[in-house]
């Protein structure tokens, strides 16, 4: 299986960079079986059936994009030099993992200021990512955060343009909870309350789980044969309730439709004992053609990357060669791609 089976070729003009308003909007490819229609977000209960059940991920987006300043004494007098800074993932000893930029302007035992009161010394620097140990925590450090980070968009977006107040809501999904994401699991991003209110009224449930998602989900496949790929690992829990719910449904009869890429590898996780159980800890699990979907009956989704591990995934559910007609259709239609882009409600044929 080779990395170039999952490429296609992509017009730069249908890559978002800000979403639709309002956000049920946005298109959605219904891919049925054998069958594609063109639809709109807010024709999803049309899609679903009563007893069908939705998988959120309610993690939330933390503004972890941060711009500071290195100051340090030289023969020519004090010096500084502006450092960008993009919050990975925290440690278990209190420390950021975080991507600096420039990272060679920076030497351990240095102090980063991105606020009078907010500041960070770098500690360590393991596999190319600084260790960042932050000068206040708990509550104040989240407080530091939201009052001079920015959101973290993806970098096909933050190439083009820099993040502003409106991504501080575009960018998090309505039914956010959790403190831990440093990108955002985009299919969420197409529920507004009223269209939850709606599925609600006509009998489809909702689980919530939570995945953090890491920036790791941007990182290219580099190796030929995808078998061969590492997956970056991330922090997610399925609760008993949460659990016992998908249970009931498979049970009755229902579907089990999970909203995004991560909410269904967190559930998939949850259920490789061959029936979804509580669950929590770190998760590297790779899908691709061949995977035995658990607990996956349908898939909510955006538009993925050539080559990436999420056209994998999505080619896993439904087969290559109807994830190819899917996306040629996606493409010839205009539709809007990646984070802020349109949705695909993937619902594989017998």
């Amino acid at each position: 299986m080779k990395l170039s089976d999952f490429d296609f070729d992509l017009p730069e003009d249908l890559i978002a960079t800000r979403p639709a308003v309002p956000r049920t909007s946005a298109r959605l490819l219904v891919a049925d079986g054998a069958a594609i229609t063109d639809a709109r977000v807010s024709d999803l209960p049309s899609w679903l059936r009563p007893g069908d059940r939705l998988v959120l991920n309610d993690t939330k987006v933390i503004p972890a994009r941060l711009s500071g300043m290195r100051a340090r004494d030289s023969g020519q007098g004090p010096v500084s030099a502006k450092i960008e800074a993009t919050l990975l993932a925290p440690r278990a000893d209190g420390q950021w993992t975080a991507l600096l930029k420039p990272l060679r302007k920076v030497k351990p035992g240095e102090v980063i200021r991105f606020a009078e009161d907010f500041a960070a010394e770098l500690t360590a620097v393991e596999e190319g990512q600084a260790v960042l140990r932050f000068s206040t925590g708990g509550e104040a450090f989240a407080a530091a955060l939201e009052r001079v980070g920015a959101m973290p968009l993806p970098p096909y977006i933050a190439a083009r343009r820099a993040a502003d107040a409106q991504d501080r809501d575009d960018y998090q999904s309505v039914f956010a909870r959790h403190d831990g994401a440093v990108a955002a699991p985009t299919a969420s991003l197409h529920f507004d309350a009223d269209l939850l209110a709606r599925l609600a009224a006509m009998g489809v449930g909702f689980s919530h789980v939570t995945l953090h998602v890491g920036a790791g989900t941007f990182l290219p496949v580099k190796v030929e044969d995808v078998t061969t790929h590492r997956m970056h690992a991330e922090w997610g829990r399925v609760g008993e309730t949460a659990a016992n719910e998908i249970r009931e449904t498979k049970a009755a009869g229902g579907r089990v439709i999970p909203v995004g890429t991560t909410a269904l590898r967190l559930i998939e996780t949850a259920a490789r004992g061959g029936e979804i159980a509580p669950w929590e800890g770190e998760t590297d699990i790779f899908i691709y053609p061949g995977f035995r979907f658990r607990a996956t009956d349908a898939l909510m989704t955006n538009f993925h990357l050539p080559k990436s591990t999420l056209m994998m995934l999505v080619s896993a559910l439904m087969g290559q060669d109807r994830v190819r007609a899917i996306y040629d259709h996606a493409v010839r239609e205009k539709y809007r791609f990646f984070s802020y882009g349109d949705a695909s409600l993937l619902i594989p044929g017998d």
